[in-house]
Parts: structure tokens; sequence; C-alpha cells
């Protein structure tokens, strides 16, 4: 592990703390402390995403942010659990990873996990879904509090991306039409990605 900017020693004193895992190449908020197993200019902190979270104060964490991590991680509870520990109070984290339906999804040989609508109920309170599904290894601190399908294309295929983005407004207007969508039309139209809000109560 390295703390290039030694920055979890005073992770108590900063104010506002965000951080963002597997923060790659670039970060999408710029007063994040990037966290990646992978060293980059975007990165604070180098290591096991894990052990990291381990290492920072219970309640100093004001939101955490992922985009496509957690499709490679082989142990979502634990993760979860510390995140869980590290959150304050209403804190908020967003988990974005592609959708079972995403066919680049079988490209990546790193990719463990799939996700679709009900997967974080497995890991989280939840009251956004009718259904209910098992708690195995939920957290009953961290609550669901948004599911969004994310549908879109790459250029040049300009026609189809906007045909994504109209089913993504459709299917996206209630929980039942995205039940709908994974139930009946996820064979035919693959969505992208998914993006999980939970709360910390």
């Amino acid at each position: 592990m390295l703390d290039k900017n030694d920055v979890l020693p005073t992770i108590s004193d900063i104010g506002p703390v965000m951080i963002e895992l597997g923060v790659g190449d670039r970060k999408r908020n710029t007063d994040a402390i990037g966290i990646d197993i992978l060293d980059s200019p975007a990165v604070d902190i180098v290591g096991d995403a894990l052990e990291i979270l381990k290492l920072i104060p219970s309640g100093s964490v004001n939101s955490i942010s992922s985009f496509h991590v957690f499709e490679h991680l082989e142990d979502i509870s634990a993760i979860l659990l510390q995140v869980e520990r590290v959150l304050v109070s209403g804190g908020e984290m967003l988990t974005v990873v592609p959708h079972f339906s995403n066919p680049f999804f079988y490209s990546d040989p790193t990719h463990r996990k799939f996700f679709g609508l009900y997967t974080f109920s497995y890991y989280c309170s939840d009251k956004l879904f009718r259904r209910r599904v098992p708690g195995y290894v939920r957290s009953h601190d961290l609550e669901l509090i948004s599911v969004k399908l994310v549908f879109k294309s790459y250029p040049p295929r300009y026609f189809t991306h906007g045909f994504r983005k109209i089913l993504q407004l459709v299917f996206n207007i209630s929980i039942w039409m995205q039940e709908i969508y994974e139930d009946s039309f996820s064979h035919i139209v693959s969505c992208y990605e998914i993006k999980y809000t939970v709360r910390k109560k």
C-alpha cells in the first residue's frame, strides 16, 4: 500500500471526505481521494480497496463512488461492511457496474460478478422493490435508495445511441417499468450499465 500524499492520517481532520474506489486514470470528482490497485496520476492511495478501507476511521467519509469496479471484486459483502463502517450517518455510495445483458461484459476476463436490478437488494435494506430476495449477507444500516438503468451505444452508432436513450427514459419511469425490462426485454435490447445508490441510515 502506498499513501502518496499522506492522506490517511488526516482523513478525520480534512472536512467532508469523498472517496472514489478504482479511480483509474481520471477522477470523476477532482476533490475525491482516489484509490486504485494500480498507480496513475489520479491515484492518491495505491493498494487493495478493502485493505485501504480498513485503515480509514469509522464514520469519517461523506460519500463514496465507484465506476466499473465492483464487477472485478471477489468479496462484495466485505467491501460493503467497510463502506457501512466508514460512512457518516446519511452518507451515500454511488456504484456503477455493467448490467448483466451488456455483451461487452464477457470480453473482459477480469470480470467476476454479474449485476441486475435486485443484486444490491441482497446486500442492503431495500424498500424500492416489491419483490423480496434473501438477505444472506445483508447490511441493515445501508439502504438501497435508487437504481437506474443506463442504455447507450458508441460512435459512430448515433442512431442506436439515440434509440437507446429513449429506452432509458421509458424504462426508468418507474420501478415497475425497470422490472418489465429485465423480465421481458433484456434478452432483446442490452442495457449498458446500472447505477445503485445506497445510504447509511
